[in-house]
């Protein structure tokens, strides 16, 4: 199991059927970095009733979206209620932010104040052929957000949740003719997101890949290569030797 020398604050960006979801559990599972999913935590605000569950319900009742500050205010609740703003931590976001206004609320109003800003931004570069196939073998335990893939990740009993045995669906705009307008919408929120992490230093990496283990793979190399390189910890140490030496 790798190990992280540094923190690693990631945030991954793909398209729907980029496999962004696999990618985030595989790199949560295989360097057990802890991660939060905004859906989940809106999720469980709705259930227990908070405050701010209660609007964001009465907003999606309406069918509108939620505004940047109330998506911010969640996640920021739970990154302080884990007590993960600080600069020693790691972690993975999940679904936020999707926006360049949310990115720009959660820098400046919490993560900077904290130094405990992202240092790795990963956007996902798949082609529409494949997302399209992807989509079309993808089925959703509704309850828990669980996705599965008929080709590389089916369910133990088909058309069953592996945890719950519950039945699996499909999505509604998992059609070809839905996926378009979703993916043009995506790309026409996330472009102005993508420019403002470009402006961030060496924060955005883009990868490229035809399927998820492609993709993992250079995924693995390059979180290695920046947080966890045996080469960057002897650097640092022969820096230090320098630094002593003069």
């Amino acid at each position: 199991m790798p190990r992280l020398l540094r923190p690693a604050r990631v945030l991954l960006l793909g398209p729907p059927g980029s496999g962004k979801g696999t990618q985030t559990e595989r790199l949560l599972k295989h360097f057990e970095i802890p991660g939060i999913s905004s859906g989940d935590i809106l999720r469980r605000h709705i259930k227990d009733g908070t405050e701010i569950g209660q609007l964001a319900s009465s907003i999606i009742n309406k069918g509108k979206l939620l505004p940047d500050d109330l998506m911010t205010k969640v996640v920021a609740s739970e990154l302080r209620r884990r007590r993960w703003l600080s600069p020693s931590t790691s972690w993975l976001l999940d679904g936020f932010p999707r926006t360049h206004a949310q990115a720009e609320m959660l820098d400046s109003q919490e993560l900077e104040p904290a130094k405990a800003g992202m240092n790795l931004v990963v956007e996902l570069q798949v082609s529409e052929d494949a997302m399209l196939d992807r989509i079309a073998n993808r089925l959703v335990h509704v309850p828990s957000g669980r996705v599965y893939n008929l080709t590389y990740n089916p369910p133990k009993v088909p058309g069953r949740d592996d945890i719950t045995g519950e039945p699996l669906s499909r999505r509604p705009d998992d059609d070809p003719a839905v996926f378009r307008k979703r993916l043009k919408e995506y790309r026409a929120s996330t472009e102005p997101l993508v420019e403002y992490y470009k402006k961030s230093g060496d924060v955005l990496w883009s990868v490229a890949g035809e399927t998820s283990d492609v993709i993992f793979a250079q995924l693995e190399r390059e979180v290695v290569r920046r947080f966890g390189e045996r080469g960057d910890e002897s650097s640092e140490r022969d820096s230090e030797a320098a630094g002593a030496a003069d």
